[in-house]
């Protein structure tokens, strides 16, 4: 072979790059600018942005604030209970029996489709209504506190029908207008308002018979969210705004209680006669809590100076017995509760799951302002429990429901049912085992 033909043609070499230019291609992409804080801030906008965040944010914010609000009403129901002669679990009990029932109800609505929840929209608004109209009743509504909106159950189980009244006007009013949005209704004054305010108006007045001025801020609340998801023009959301205020305002002024509730606002002294001793008690409790509050279970608070430690000022106790770090626990849980439900009402498709997620979220995070706004001294004592948290069984299976409720729209989004899908031990299998090359019987 001649020796030019047993020469190897070699390829032409690459050029030499600098130095420093193979190592800033070896080093992988560059950092963003901002240094730690900026790759954090990417870093948990991207966790953010997956799937299933809502559903988990909306599942263990909800369990722990329910389980934190036990441990709390354990502690400050205790010292309450011996004084009507009761053991001291006898609140705790109550309220852990209706947490077991709760949770099911949770667990129901997060797997029950939303045609049913549509479904029962209205047989749960007749029901609520017919139990509202049985609370006036003589003989068989009670009054508790003032206020008769109570309907006694037998030995120590009581029913308010007004707390699954917000839950049928966020179903009944969803429904109602997803139905006339489907039908392009919504872009006329009359169809946007009738029925949903006079329907709305019909609770309140059932609501207001007893005297329940805090649950009738919260319906009011709910059906402002609805007319607000649903684009009310502003001159339509500031009449209908207007209009419950002038009828507010009425409300407040007629009754001596609830000018003087009004007049507590920020007072640092009970007042002659007392007439703002737990407003006042209530920011002693917050005052003496200090970073990290006097230790779970040691409220001097509780001990008689303060009146509805476990319902309407149980942060109060926890601010007490868990200091700053603990009720600035329980309010990055309701954010992150609520702002979870804002995304869920805000990236679905669906009018209807639109419209009842924003009313469950206005409905939880309006309830939970105004009850630690009074325990703070900024708004008056409406009387509310803080949802999930406060003791209450009548408060706490609706609102459980109601979270089940985002928790369902939340795995109903389609990227999240996909995620779902593949996360099933099922699916998983067979797809790994697709993955896997099939070998020849003599293969080792």
């Amino acid at each position: 072979m001649p020796a030019e033909e047993s020469v190897r043609v070699r390829p032409a070499a690459k050029a030499r790059r600098p130095a420093s230019v193979r190592a800033r291609s070896t080093a992988g992409p560059r950092s963003p600018r901002g240094g730690g804080a900026r790759r954090l801030y990417e870093r948990a906008r991207r966790a953010w942005d997956r799937p299933l965040t809502a559903y988990y944010v909306i599942l263990g914010a909800g369990l722990l604030i329910t389980v934190l609000g036990l441990v709390m009403v354990y502690s400050a129901s205790m010292i309450k209970a011996l004084e009507l002669g009761k053991p001291g679990t006898y609140f705790f009990r109550k309220q852990f029996l209706a947490a077991v029932i709760g949770a099911g109800l949770m667990a129901l609505a997060a797997r029950m489709p939303v045609k049913l929840h549509r479904a029962l929209s209205y047989p749960l608004l007749m029901g609520a209504v017919f139990l509202m109209v049985l609370v006036q009743v003589p003989g068989i509504g009670m009054s508790v506190n003032g206020n008769r909106n109570w309907l006694y159950l037998g030995g120590p189980f009581q029913l308010q029908p007004s707390e699954f009244g917000k839950l049928a006007l966020v179903l009944w009013g969803a429904d109602l207008l997803a139905r006339k949005q489907d039908k392009r209704l919504l872009t006329q004054w009359k169809h946007m308002l009738v029925p949903l305010v006079p329907v709305a108006f019909m609770l309140l007045g059932l609501i207001m018979l007893g005297g329940d001025m805090g649950t009738a801020i919260i319906l009011t609340a709910i059906l402002f969210g609805l007319l607000w998801l649903a684009g009310a023009p502003t001159r339509l959301f500031a009449g209908v705004l207007a209009t419950a205020g002038l009828i507010g305002f009425l409300l407040i002024k007629t009754s001596p209680n609830r000018m003087s509730r009004l007049d507590c606002m920020g007072a640092s002294e009970p007042g002659p006669g007392g007439s703002c001793w737990q407003a006042v008690h209530g920011i002693y409790a917050l005052a003496s809590g200090g970073w990290f509050g006097s230790g779970l279970g040691a409220s001097v608070e509780k001990w008689g100076q303060l009146p509805e430690p476990h319902t309407d000022f149980i942060f109060a106790i926890t601010g007490e017995e868990l200091g700053l770090a603990g009720t600035l626990s329980v309010l990055a849980l309701f954010a992150a509760l609520g702002y979870a439900g804002i995304r869920v009402a805000g990236r679905t498709e669906d009018p209807f799951v639109r419209y009842a997620a924003g009313g469950v979220t206005t409905w939880i995070t309006a309830q939970a302002v105004i009850n630690i706004g009074a325990v703070l001294g900024l708004l008056p004592i409406a009387g509310v429990p803080l949802p999930l948290f406060s003791y209450g069984g009548s408060a706490l299976l609706p609102t459980m429901f109601a979270v089940g409720l985002l928790i369902a729209f939340a795995r109903d989004e389609p990227a999240a049912k996909a995620a779902l899908a593949v996360r099933r031990p099922g699916v998983r299998w067979k797809t790994m085992r697709r993955r896997v090359k099939k070998r020849s019987s003599g293969e080792r």
